[in-house]
This record gives C-alpha cells, structure tokens and sequence, in this order.
C-alpha cells in the first residue's frame, strides 16, 4: 500500500490536498505537527468524510516533528483522533511510556489501529540494536511496528530490510525502510519485502520527510512492477 505523507499548514489546505491525492493513495498520513490549527480540525468530519483510511501522526521535534509543546498537548490531539474513530495512530516509542500506554489503552478500547515507530535521521544502528527497538514496539503494544532511519550507504538499508525476515517469522505487520539518498529505493523495495505500507510525499517539494518519492512517481513504479509480474 502508498501513503500518501500530508504536511499541510492549515485544515483547508488538507483538505484540499486531499481531493488531489485520493485517486492514487491506498492511505494518507495525517501529519497534526505540520498544521498551525490542529485544535481546531473537526476530526469527527474529516473522519466520516474520508476517501480513504487515515494515519494520524503528530511527531514530536525529537524525531523530525514539528510539534514543540507540551507531549500531553500532543497525545491529546491523537486521543481526539481515536475517540472520533481514526482508522490508525501512529505513536513513538520513545513517547513517555505513561503516555504511550494511555494511548494503547485508548486505541484497544476503540479499535483503532496502532503504529508504534521508531525514527533515527542520524544514522542507521547496528542490526541487534535494530532488532531491540523491533521488540520494543511490540512489547509496547504496536499493531504494526515502524523503524525508519538514515542510510549512510547500501549497507544500512540491508540491515534495516533484515527486519523483515524476523517480522515474518513473528507474523507482525512492518514498516522498515531508510531515509537519504541511498535509502530512496527502499522506499520501493521495501514493499517486495512484505512492508505494510510505504509512504509518498503529494507532490514534489512536499516531502514530509528526506527521500520521500512523490505519490505519481511511486504509484507508477507499483504499478509497472505489478504488471510485470
């Protein structure tokens, strides 16, 4: 599946944005961080009206976000998110565990789906540590686990696509992939590799992350592959 990555500023915008994106993602990343009236979204309406399944996320700063106040204000938004009915939240694992395990509690009584990730723009550990924060986030509660990190050469995006062989294994759903340069085909390949998802910026120069492939781009890349199977 694309995810569609939208980092509007305002409500309209998203929204907006989101009838030019609808006919090609799968799934779109509501990113709360990015929009200067997120305490005023109308989660209920943006829900009941979606075209496809949302990802609300609202990164902390720590981890590339651009939400800089209080983490309750910022697990607040998200507790709004699941109590309107989002289909997923995305949560890091590096969040408060009092406040991660408030929004377990949350998503469990609800039946929203959680992602719980692990995002590192540095570098690329080594495997067993990648493996650790794996486990963490199933320990956590994750229905689905994230780990994303810089790539510094072909090298980190094998240790990062290792995961997948223990994800596999476990039958837990991954999203596995790096950011940069050397990691932009991971983006791709990652889905070969049975990730759950990878995300598409709308447009280019939207990118809500380094290396991110715009949505026609990487749709026409799924599709040529598809069709050649």
């Amino acid at each position: 599946m694309i995810c569609v990555s939208l980092a509007e500023l305002t409500c309209d915008a998203l929204l907006k944005r989101l009838q030019q994106v609808a006919a090609k993602a799968d799934m779109a990343e509501v990113r709360l961080d990015a929009l200067a009236d997120a305490e005023s979204l109308d989660f209920v309406s943006l829900i009941k009206d979606r075209p496809c399944p949302f990802i609300f996320t609202n990164r902390s700063s720590a981890e590339g976000g651009l939400f800089s106040g209080p983490e309750e204000e910022r697990t607040g938004l998200l507790e709004k998110a699941i109590s309107a009915g989002a289909d997923y939240v995305d949560i890091e694992l590096r969040t408060a565990p009092a406040l991660r395990d408030t929004i377990v509690k949350k998503v469990r009584e609800a039946g929203t789906k959680l992602i719980i990730s692990y995002h590192d723009f540095s570098c690329t550990s080594a495997k067993e540590k990648l493996i650790e924060v794996f486990d963490s986030e199933r320990q956590a509660g994750a229905d689905i686990g994230k780990i994303v990190t810089m790539a510094a050469g072909p090298q980190d995006v094998l240790k990062v696509f290792s995961l997948y062989f223990k994800a596999l294994d476990e039958g837990v759903p991954l999203i596995a992939f790096c950011m940069g340069p050397f990691g932009k085909m991971s983006r791709l390949a990652c889905l070969a590799l049975g990730a759950y998802l990878t995300y598409a910026s709308p447009a280019r120069g939207h990118e809500a992350a380094p290396g991110q492939i715009p949505l026609d781009d990487l749709r026409a890349m799924v599709d040529s592959l598809n069709d050649t199977q």
